[in-house]
């Protein structure tokens, strides 16, 4: 049976996080929504509104946008997604020293490599330029 977006956030309870045990659970079902290649609307609509939530947590809590350079924070969204680096960014890099090279910072990221970032991980593709 399809849940709808409404029974979604019923099950999910989704709120301003405070606290890492809030981070964690909010965090474990984007993980599951992020895994799930055939999301319905509804799903793609609350992986939206979690992944904002993280971001928001993220911003005041662990995340040092304005400090942190493009590969670093390629790094921590690669460790946060729970993937393995090639396998979540070979679609965007290709290759996989273009990958290893992005991740260290040797090789910049382009414009239509951040738009698919910035995509892939719901956040401002400038964070990567």
């Amino acid at each position: 049976m399809i849940q709808t977006y409404e029974d979604l956030l019923v099950e999910t309870l989704p709120g301003r996080i405070e606290t890492d045990e809030q981070y964690d659970t909010i965090h474990a079902r984007f993980g599951e929504l992020f895994g799930n290649s055939r999301r319905t609307a509804a799903e793609k609509k609350l992986m939206d509104l979690l992944g904002l939530l993280i971001q928001d947590y993220d911003r005041r809590h662990a995340f040092p946008v304005e400090e942190s350079t493009p590969a670093e924070i390629l790094q921590f969204l690669v460790e946060q997604s729970g993937k393995s680096a090639t396998e979540l960014l070979s679609p965007v890099f290709g290759q996989r020293s273009h990958v290893s090279e992005a991740l260290s910072g040797k090789r910049e990221i382009s414009a239509q490599q951040a738009r698919k970032l910035g995509h892939m991980f719901h956040v401002n593709p400038g964070l990567f330029l």
